[in-house]
């Protein structure tokens, strides 16, 4: 009975030791590592960062339009969308100007850089200055691209820099040249890749949008004739069209002519010529041709 008495009260014991041990901080003790190694150091507790708490990249996409406007006098129109992009801060890569003639219509198109920011702005601005037919807006995510180019430059940019502080230490003349020539090498790819990423960055930051403005009836014929009289007239312009039309295709085919009748006149002079060596007479054959007689003998 005494024996089982002490059982219980060492039962209780321990039982109370681990109750204040549970409620105390505990530290996870972990094996021995190299001086100024942190990496196997952990403490319970400490929350290590996860992909779910990290910042998503953020999204980077080109952007790139059509548009296609019909206006009254398309010149004016392009000359207004100029302006209007330089306020924006964007720029002009390009235009053309077609003034209206008896056989054209008169146009404008460009090809003009805005801030992406700006688009939806431009595009209604572009809707006050004539009828929008048709617009097209592309947008292309390159945040993979980009991030990739960044990866890469880092690394570049550290590789050179170790590589110039081997050619401030190097010890013998092969290894500087060994190192100038590996920093040579990595400088011109970091150089390309800098390239890209300032061309990347600026076709995100600038939107590209092609312009082309026409006039309203650019795409349709005119309307015809009403009566009689503009009928006449109507028939009498497109006979003048028709003869000065004619007259274009004989000039152009006058050349021809003079050549197809030079080489006529070539086939027929040869043609003759044969024709008369063919009924040249000629000696038959086996017969002896008599010989000449004086005429005073035959006296």
């Amino acid at each position: 009975m005494k024996r089982h008495f002490l059982s219980v009260i060492v039962i209780a014991a321990l039982f109370l030791a681990g109750c204040g041990g549970s409620g105390s901080d505990s530290v996870q003790e972990t094996p021995a590592h190299a001086p100024g190694d942190t990496s196997s150091l952990q403490i319970e507790g400490a929350q290590q960062p996860s992909a779910r708490d990290q910042a998503p990249a953020e999204r980077r996409e080109t952007v790139t339009g059509q548009v296609a406007i019909t206006a009254d006098d398309p010149l004016d129109v392009g000359r207004q969308i100029v302006d209007k992009v330089d306020s924006l801060g964007g720029r002009v890569d390009q235009i053309t100007e077609q003034p209206g003639s008896d056989d054209q219509d008169p146009s404008s198109s460009m090809t003009v850089r805005v801030p992406a920011d700006d688009l939806d702005t431009v595009l209604d601005d572009l809707r006050e200055l004539g009828t929008v037919t048709s617009i097209s807006v592309t947008r292309s995510d390159v945040t993979m691209q980009s991030q990739d180019l960044d990866a890469r430059i880092a690394a570049l940019t550290e590789s050179v820099s170790r590589l110039q502080e081997l050619i401030t230490s190097a010890t013998s003349t092969a290894d500087l040249i060994e190192a100038e020539k590996a920093l040579s090498d990595r400088q011109g790819e970091l150089d390309s890749l800098t390239a890209q990423q300032r061309l990347l960055n600026e076709q995100v930051e600038l939107a590209t949008i092609w312009i082309d403005v026409t006039t309203e009836d650019a795409d349709r014929p005119g309307p015809g004739p009403d009566n009689f009289w503009e009928g006449v007239v109507a028939g009498w312009h497109a006979l003048l069209s028709a003869i000065a039309g004619g007259i274009v295709i004989v000039g152009i085919l006058v050349p021809w002519f003079g050549v197809v009748l030079v080489i006529a006149l070539l086939v027929y002079g040869a043609y003759r010529l044969r024709r008369k060596f063919k009924r040249a007479p000629g000696p038959v054959s086996g017969e002896v041709p008599e010989p000449e007689r004086d005429e005073a003998d035959t006296q």
